[in-house]
């Protein structure tokens, strides 16, 4: 196997060994952002869900108690979302000075949760020029191959050896196949991290939008209704 890859590394010539390093690199960033999105615990957002319909079913302290142990992405914006809301409804204010404040804290929110879906997306423009770079670094080394093959041949005259010709050929093919090698796994994360991305961004987006538009006046509606059962209870 070792014999395999430095005789690849001789026949490939430089071209090959930059693949190379590209490669290991781009194997390195994918495994730190694997590990990145698993503690982040993107896509899983049920003990979220759960949360945030309680909030809106008036059950705001439970909701927020809740989400204290969850240590996802999501769970960490809901729950300091749910708990500015609460300081809220504690300090007395007018609605329209409320309804300001909260537009306010809507935003800082907003940006906390693109900052840190910022920081998820970090690397993947790196892994994207990587599946750019590599097939044309690999036809690169093939151009150059071919210019050495036929610049061979033109010395040999009518005495080129047809065997040498198609070995030079195969040869500087070599690089694009392993550009083609590097860039279609590294390809294939890049898409998959995207999308992972892209859902937490949406999911995020319907969640935080639940907490804010539960209305201020969900404790006490709810709390109302358990008064208004209550008689019948009774009776």
């Amino acid at each position: 196997m070792v014999e395999t890859s430095s005789s690849l590394l001789q026949l490939g010539g430089p071209v090959v060994l930059v693949l190379l390093g590209i490669s290991i690199a781009a194997l390195a960033v994918i495994l730190a952002k694997a590990f990145q999105f698993s503690s982040a615990r993107v896509g899983r957002h049920g003990h979220v869900r759960r949360a945030v319909a309680q909030w809106r079913k008036g059950e705001r302290s439970k909701a927020s108690q809740n989400l204290l142990k969850d240590r996802s992405l999501s769970g960490a914006l809901v729950r300091g979302a749910m708990d500015a809301i609460q300081l809220l409804d504690q300090q007395p204010m007018s609605s329209q000075e409320r309804d300001i404040r909260e537009e306010r804290l809507r935003e800082e929110i907003s940006a906390r949760a693109a900052d840190r879906l910022f920081a998820l997306a970090s690397w993947l423009k790196a892994l994207d020029l990587v599946t750019q770079i590599a097939p044309l670094l690999g036809l690169f080394g093939t151009v150059l191959g071919m210019i050495e093959t036929f610049q061979t041949l033109q010395e040999s005259g009518s005495s080129a050896n047809p065997a040498s010709l198609a070995g030079g050929i195969w040869v500087a093919l070599l690089t694009t196949a392993c550009g083609l090698a590097v860039a279609m796994p590294v390809s294939v994360a890049v898409t998959w991290f995207e999308t992972r991305l892209e859902k937490e961004r949406a999911t995020l987006e319907v969640l935080l939008t639940g907490v804010f538009t539960a209305g201020a006046g969900a404790p006490q509606l709810a709390e109302h209704a358990a008064t208004a059962r209550a008689p019948n209870a009774t009776l």
